[in-house]
């Protein structure tokens, strides 16, 4: 039989010679065969937040059988191996029915597949705390004496103090895992624009302004309501940012752009080994959100099963993961968005009414962009500045005389969001001169009309002689209904040769040639 001694300080030395449990295991295992009749050696604990064993780390000769690397246990079996490892502190047979009991026993074969072979337990302490379990295998039965579990012991010490800082370091990895993993989802779900003043805040969208402040410093779920495209994320971003969380995570969730078999994962996260492909855990949006807020866009695509759980989170602020058995809590507030009836969904059945009473608290109704018209003109201005240098386009163009109040004109159905799209596709057309946002639909190649010269004598507007000769021209244009040469032609009109007045047309892209004019 080897020394004690020798034995203790050869396995302490490669045990606890590696941060990494896995390579030092393996160390150990290629030292300790020559002790033991060994085939696999195998680090475990008892997870309580999966109520299951799992496997930390393991080292083998041959192709064993062996139990998978998370074992989930039913509630029975879960509270006798925890009433059984308080009661055993020292090492066991673990078939040995005079140990474990028949019944226990029987439930655990199927589990750890133990049939035929022999394992011997070393449970491992530090203090008063069961922090895991040292296994050993060997293929045939009846292959451990009472000497084998006496030298076990010996080293009970340097493998439980070698499992506990193989656990410390995997959660601080754990947790840098999860801050890089935070930094780069919020990187990529934050408001790029978060510090942007809302434009129209002090005209068509001042009731919403003033609603705004008054919700802002509270905690309570906002629903807010408006077409698609109205501008309801920079709402949502507004109240973020003008309440006491606006240092804590903004995370937005698109509720239609999820899957239905995966939004419960996304929004609530799931635990290792809850379904086929969940190797590691995973936290959800709502905690992700846990101390700043959550903006639920599109909540009316929201699935029935999820708005259960939707209204639990609103109730008591705790979720639950998929595959879990512990409720989490979560300091969250909720916006939530729709351009759906929720009133007439609840009616046909398709949103639950205990969560539509639930957001409905606050509701924030947004006009659409045709019911704020004065609005158009500064929006425009500001999407022209932020799309020229977005497409790195200098200097920023400046927008014709006219082409603002055409603007104002149109029906914009499509909202803010096929303004700034209108702006950008402009931008990219520009090849020189004013922006004449003459692509709209209907008005192609139209001149400004009368109504449209009226507003601009009162625009307090400085343009450059660039544009104002362009507007002139155009002015002419429309009252020669498109004629540029001969008699009664533009040309004349503005006392120019005809091959003059197109030249200055062609250099400020004034459309020409016969059209059908607005008077």
């Amino acid at each position: 039989m080897i020394d004690r001694y020798l034995f203790f300080r050869e396995v302490t030395v490669r045990i606890c010679g590696s941060l990494d449990i896995r390579e030092a295991l393996a160390s150990v295992f290629d030292y300790m065969r020559e002790h033991f009749p060994l085939d696999g050696l195998f680090l475990s604990i008892l997870d309580a937040e999966l109520s299951a064993l799992r496997r930390i780390a393991g080292a083998k000769t041959r192709e064993l059988d062996v139990p998978e690397e998370i074992i989930p246990l039913s509630r029975e079996l879960w509270h006798q191996v925890q009433t059984f490892a308080q009661k055993h502190r020292r090492v066991f047979i673990l078939s040995d029915p005079r140990v474990m009991g028949e019944l226990f026993s029987s439930l655990l074969v199927p589990y750890l597949k133990i049939k035929g072979e022999s394992d011997l337990v070393l449970p491992l302490w530090i203090g008063q705390e069961l922090i895991g379990l040292l296994s050993m295998r060997k293929g045939g039965e009846g292959r451990y004496s009472s000497d084998h579990m006496q030298l076990l012991e010996t080293v009970a010490e340097p493998f439980a103090i070698a499992l506990a800082n193989a656990l410390a370091h995997e959660k601080i990895l754990k947790y840098s895992d999860i801050l890089r993993d935070d930094n780069r989802f919020l990187s990529k779900e934050l408001f790029p624009y978060a510090g942007d003043e809302i434009v129209g805040s002090g005209s068509g969208l001042r009731n919403v302004m003033d609603m705004i402040r008054e919700v802002a410093p509270r905690d309570n779920a906002v629903l807010l309501l408006g077409e698609t495209g109205t501008g309801k994320e920079l709402i949502a971003n507004a109240i973020h940012y003008s309440s006491p969380r606006r240092e804590g995570p903004f995370i937005k969730v698109n509720c239609g752009a999820i899957p239905e078999n995966l939004i419960d994962s996304e929004l609530f996260g799931h635990e290792k080994g809850a379904f086929t492909g969940a190797i590691t855990e995973k936290r959800g949006r709502f905690e992700r959100a846990s101390g700043g807020t959550i903006f639920l866009d599109e909540i009316g695509e929201l699935p029935l099963q999820a708005q259960v759980r939707l209204l639990r989170v609103l109730q008591y602020h705790e979720i639950e993961r998929v595959g879990g058995i512990k409720p989490i809590s979560v300091d969250i507030r909720v916006i939530a968005a729709t351009h759906r009836n929720l009133e007439k969904m609840v009616s046909e059945h398709q949103f639950r009414e205990d969560l539509w009473f639930r957001l409905n608290v606050f509701p924030i109704i947004i006009p659409p962009l045709r019911q704020r018209s004065e609005d158009i003109p500064a929006l425009t201005r500001f999407f022209v500045a932020r799309k020229a240098k977005e497409l790195r386009i200098k200097p920023v163009p400046h927008i014709a005389l006219g082409a603002l109040e055409r603007l104002r004109g149109y029906n914009w159905q499509g909202n803010v969001r096929e303004l700034e799209n209108m702006v950008e596709r402009e931008l990219i057309r520009h090849k020189g001169g004013p922006l004449l946002f003459d692509s709209l639909s209907g008005h192609q190649g139209e001149a400004p009309s009368v109504s449209e010269q009226k507003a601009l004598d009162m625009d307090d507007e400085i343009c450059t002689l660039d544009e104002l000769t362009a507007f002139h021209i155009r002015r002419a244009l429309d009252k020669t209904g498109g004629k540029i040469h001969g008699p009664g032609g533009a040309a004349q009109l503005l006392g120019l040769k005809s091959t003059t007045l197109r030249a200055k047309m062609d250099r400020l892209g004034v459309r020409y040639g016969r059209k059908d004019r607005i008077s």
